[in-house]
């Protein structure tokens, strides 16, 4: 009897299946609460690019309405979309390009290598990144309006290059042809070297240049030095261990720079307001163009927007499984 009942007690005593995990619950409302938040406006802002004019300014909400294309269509047909993507594209691409090849090798010779200053170039690198973009965009401005005008005046030793290749170029069939996708491309070559994407280019590729460096750092630091010690023994040189060795056990914290660097330099506008002209200005700096005398034309602003959205979504989504990685790099494995 004395066995059964202490059975019976240690049965009772047993917790329930079905016993409400408050601590869970709370973590999935706070999760479920921050997606709104994020999810939110870009569910407004693509939801209005499909409405017209007279539906987004009506004073009382409208929950029912007929969709049109009309803003995507304006955009593409009459805004010259393409060729302000093309330019958005181009100074994007390149800096990221430019910075990841630069911070591989600093980020190498910081983590590997042993010089004088080392110790402190290492500590110093991110105080560059902690000035605020705004504050260099005055001595920015000035670089670069002397380069132009230097330019201009023929003072520079690369003046005659630059006058002889856009003539060249302008008379090219690229500049001269009447297609649609030419007179969009034109632009990116026809202005040589006073366009403003140059001065963008470097401008970004200095301001992610510290961050980057960082990050592969921390991702060679992680990599065995054994490997390089094996390849060096056989007779590698620097650029071939780098190249060989390190380069393809880079890859995630090359995607995670990538999406940093790529982010950064296609939704800046300041600069790209100050530096670029009407042909070769990016994405954003065309999506302040729609606030007129005559109002403010939400439909093309969102419309825009949306398809501004559209890259950085693209290029996360092909680089998640390296970018994953590259967050969970370090983690201890048990």
């Amino acid at each position: 009897m004395q066995s059964f009942a202490s059975k019976s007690n240690t049965i009772e005593k047993k917790p329930s299946k079905f016993r409400i995990k408050w601590f869970r619950v709370l973590h999935y409302i706070m999760l479920i609460t921050l997606a709104l938040i994020i999810l939110g406006p870009l569910y407004l802002m693509v939801l209005t690019s499909f409405k017209q004019q007279v539906v987004i300014m009506s004073r009382e909400p409208v929950w029912f309405f007929v969709p049109t294309v009309h803003n995507y269509q304006h955009i593409i047909e009459e805004e010259h979309f393409l060729r302000h993507l093309l330019s958005s594209l181009a100074v994007g691409l390149t800096s990221t390009v430019l910075t990841l090849f630069v911070s591989g090798w600093a980020a190498y010779a910081i983590a590997r290598m042993k010089f004088p200053g080392r110790g402190l170039m290492a500590n110093t690198t991110l105080v560059v990144r902690m000035v605020p973009p705004a504050v260099l965009t005055v001595p920015i401005v000035a670089l670069w309006g002397a380069w132009e005008l230097s330019l201009a005046n023929g003072t520079s030793i690369f003046s005659g290059i630059n006058n002889a290749y856009v003539s060249w170029i302008n008379s090219t069939v690229l500049c001269t042809s009447s297609s649609y996708w030419l007179e969009a491309v034109c632009p990116l070559f026809s202005d040589g070297l006073t366009d403003g994407r140059l001065g963008l280019i470097l401008f970004y590729s200095a301001l992610n240049l510290p961050f980057t460096v960082w990050l592969l750092i921390g991702f060679i630091r992680q990599i065995p030095v054994d490997l390089e010690e094996a390849a060096i023994v056989d007779g590698a040189t620097p650029f071939q261990v780098f190249n060989k060795i390190l380069f393809p056990l880079l890859k995630s914290g090359y995607a995670v720079a990538a999406i940093f660097t790529f982010r950064i330099a296609w939704n800046e506008f300041l600069l790209a307001l100050i530096l670029t002209g009407r042909n070769s200005y990016t994405l954003p700096v065309k999506t302040t163009l729609f606030i007129r005398e005559s109002g403010v034309q939400w439909g093309l602003i969102m419309a825009m927007g949306t398809l501004i959205l559209i890259p950085p979504m693209l290029l996360t989504f092909f680089s998640a499984r390296q970018i994953i990685q590259g967050m969970t790099a370090g983690a201890v494995k048990g």
